[in-house]
């Protein structure tokens, strides 16, 4: 049986049914099981990652768990530990690889991985890039019109489809890959100007990519109720981007981070570009 966390999510909810199309039995945790709908022979268990003493009726007869790196406690660890489970596979960022251990958000990555590692149970861990379906986030603005207003201009990431992430996380939750540390990306870097000209494409519509200051980041994250800790690590990781791109050094490759595996290496599918 594998347990899935965060199955509601966009991560969690291709993870659980990558699984089920690959016939395993999968075991969902939920906080509302009412409120969601999943493929069906798909066990939904109710619990809560923020209080580990909610967990013991999913942790069940469980061999396999897909954590959240934002839950990965030495309280939640010691449960799964305790539940039997031979497997741990762990989602937290590719932001890890180089990045300033003080920063807040680098930080929560490096200490999620850091737990699991003296955990005691056997580990994989997934390091993506930013993930596609962040540009959900333009929705309302694209309600209202073809205009988007986003920050970091000159900023490209290797955006992945979540569902390209749970096509691996399915391989390493059923194979022999206990130990490995995987960094994931989408098959192409993009700015925001670049990632709207292709939603632009798709769409059929004359969209247009408007940049925001970082002042003009900041109010807007605060707005949407983004916590200001957060705030504060979340435009240094984005700034060194930044940097990077506009360094001499760089300026064809656009970004130095190593290039990140084909997931046809683990034996999954091509990866989808962003459109």
């Amino acid at each position: 049986m594998i347990l899935v966390t965060g199955a509601t999510g966009n991560v969690g909810s291709e993870v659980t049914c990558a699984l089920a199309a690959r016939g395993e039995s999968v075991r969902v945790l939920v906080r509302n099981p009412d409120q969601a709908s999943f493929p069906a022979g798909v066990q939904v268990a109710m619990g809560d990652l923020g209080d580990p003493g909610s967990l013991a009726p999913a942790l069940h007869g469980v061999g396999k768990v897909f954590l959240l790196g934002g839950f990965a406690a030495a309280c939640v660890l010691r449960r799964i530990r305790a539940a039997g489970a031979g497997h741990v596979v762990l989602l937290t960022s590719r932001c890890v690889i180089g990045g300033n251990p003080q920063n807040a958000v680098t930080r929560m990555w490096l200490d999620a991985e850091a737990a699991v590692r003296d955990s005691g149970v056997p580990w994989t861990i997934l390091r993506p890039s930013g993930f596609q379906s962040n540009a959900l986030r333009w929705l309302p603005q694209l309600r209202e019109g073809d205009v988007v207003r986003a920050p970091w201009p000159a900023v490209p990431i290797a955006a992945i489809d979540p569902a390209d992430i749970a096509a691996v996380a399915s391989v390493v939750l059923t194979g022999p890959h206990e130990g490995a540390a995987l960094t994931l990306s989408g098959p192409e870097l993009l700015t925001p100007g670049e990632q709207v000209a292709a939603l632009g494409r798709a769409l059929r519509r004359p969209l247009r990519y408007e940049p925001l200051s970082d002042d003009e980041a900041r109010a807007s994250m605060a707005d949407d109720g983004t916590p200001a800790s957060l705030i504060d690590a979340f435009l240094p990781l984005l700034q060194r981007r930044r940097v990077r791109r506009l360094g001499r050094h760089h300026h064809s490759a656009r970004d130095h981070r190593p290039p990140a595996p084909h997931l046809r290496s683990l034996g999954a599918r091509s990866r989808k570009p962003f459109r």
